[in-house]
């Protein structure tokens, strides 16, 4: 790990500005896309996130565990608060949420348990992934609440050379032996 005093990788990079006139799912994940570049600069690990509701955006967030400190601060989290909050109701029925990377266990959980009708994201994670990859917890019977899946696709290999040239740049910064 890189420490706090020093300066996080250069993010290459550049943020994508979709017309507004086309509020499609790229359009959508173009902003979780410019979230996950907005991680890469505080030296986050790069996942974004966005939420939105009737074509109108109503949270987006990006990875801040290590600046928090927080385990808990994925970019889904920060995205389901900021939009219960803006809301003024936990249940984010109608909501769409874009996200870079397929939702760990944590976060697929509170997507379940926040009512959000529509998930959509770039790139699977076959080892964490709780929405397709690792596991299916949309496929659990008797769960109360199902999301609509979009999986995989939408920006996947730009998100996904996103993810890659961070970590290359990681392993690359760490010296031997180090973890």
């Amino acid at each position: 790990m890189v420490s706090p005093a020093s300066k996080p990788p250069d993010c290459p990079f550049e943020k994508r500005f979709p017309s507004q006139l086309v509020r499609d799912d790229t359009f959508f994940m173009s902003l979780a896309y410019n979230q996950a570049i907005d991680a890469w600069r505080q030296d986050e690990v790069p996942i974004g996130a966005v939420i939105a509701i009737g074509g109108e955006i109503i949270a987006a967030a990006h990875n801040t565990v290590e600046s928090a400190q927080d385990p808990t601060a994925h970019a889904e989290m920060l995205a389901i608060t900021q939009a219960a909050s803006k809301l003024g109701n936990w249940r984010l029925e109608g909501a769409t949420l874009y996200v870079t990377k397929e939702p760990c266990p944590m976060c697929s959980g509170a997507l379940l348990m926040s009512r959000v009708q529509r998930v959509c994201y770039a790139v699977p994670d076959p080892k964490m992934g709780c929405l397709g990859g690792a596991t299916n917890l949309n496929e659990l019977p008797r769960v109360n609440h199902h999301v609509e899946l979009t999986a995989g696709g939408v920006l996947e290999p730009e998100c996904r050379e996103l993810l890659q040239a961070f970590f290359k740049t990681k392993r690359v910064a760490e010296p031997a032996g180090e973890s």
